[in-house]
């Protein structure tokens, strides 16, 4: 029997990410704040009132416990009303007391922000295939997790006991998956990977790849995971993620063998059994075939 993994516990481990708060934003009144493209994944979370998020073309309203991502550096606007012109965001910021950025009148509305830090593989791997805005309600019982996160970090953050950088850091990183499980499982336009995640015929067979990556699959046996024909996997599979089953395997695996050149931790000959290859020069040929890098010059220039 094939071990049931977890595909997306395994990509966020793969990359590594980490999370950090930066200055809140406290406003009143009229209002309306223009950042630029963030250099990191941004997020917010609106703790008092509501307001408007203006990305990617689309207006999004924001109420109390709403949280947003924005998995690629693109400009965004958070206003209180579509009427006022917005002000740059950077000189609001860098104006900031006590951790908290002011603008228009009052403090009607309060959202906590911040930024995941994602390693080199993270774009391919997880946000290319996430949409520009990732808008997660926070009113409904699902999201009930990040609620208590975001109270948690709101008491860390005002307080301020021992070690609370490292506390907000990891309790960040429990909204994060939180944030990505509720996006998955809300049925939200996704690509590649994370749309099979959710699939009842495509799920069983992702995660049995993530379980046993170095096993010898066949679509038949895939297709025995998850209790279907040949071709009916292999046709949703395609249409689900847009790549053929084993031709996933094989882009894993050799993310795999990535990983490992990038710690340099073993021998190619080890790296190669661990990932599914007989010889070092049958991984050499997928690892070239996929990244146009052999082996060694990879872990030579990294």
């Amino acid at each position: 029997m094939s071990v049931q993994a977890d595909p997306l516990e395994d990509v966020l481990a793969l990359v590594g990410v980490t999370g950090s708060f930066s200055v809140a934003l406290a406003a009143g009144g009229d209002w309306a704040v223009a950042f630029e493209p963030p250099p990191a994944v941004k997020f917010n979370a609106v703790r008092r009132g509501g307001c408007l998020l203006l990305a990617a073309g689309a207006v999004v309203e924001l109420h109390p416990g709403d949280c947003f991502l924005l998995p690629r550096p693109i400009p965004f606007t958070l206003a209180g009303s579509l009427d006022v012109p917005p002000v740059p965001a950077h000189p609001i910021f860098a104006a900031a007391k006590d951790g908290v950025a002011r603008t228009g009148t009052g403090d009607d509305v309060f959202l906590l922000g911040g930024r995941f830090a994602f390693g080199e593989r993270a774009q391919n791997l997880l946000l290319d295939a996430l949409p520009p805005v990732v808008h997660v309600p926070g009113a409904t019982p699902a999201a009930a997790t990040v609620r208590w996160a975001l109270d948690q970090i709101d008491a860390e953050l005002r307080d301020h006991p021992p070690a609370s950088t490292l506390v907000t850091e990891h309790l960040a990183l429990v909204m994060l998956i939180h944030l990505l499980r509720l996006h998955l499982a809300s049925g939200a336009p996704t690509s590649g990977w994370p749309a099979g995640l959710t699939d009842p015929v495509v799920g069983p067979a992702l995660r049995a790849m993530h379980g046993n990556p170095a096993r010898a699959w066949t679509v038949a046996d895939l297709a025995a995971v998850a209790s279907v024909s040949r071709s009916s996997l292999a046709a949703r599979f395609k249409r689900v993620v847009g790549q053929a089953p084993l031709d996933y395997l094989t882009g894993w695996r050799i993310e795999l063998a990535a990983a490992h050149l990038r710690r340099g931790d073993h021998t190619l000959a080890h790296i190669a059994r661990t990932v599914g290859y007989s010889s070092e020069s049958a991984l050499s040929s997928a690892f070239k075939r996929v990244t146009g890098s052999s082996p060694r010059t990879y872990r030579l220039h990294r």
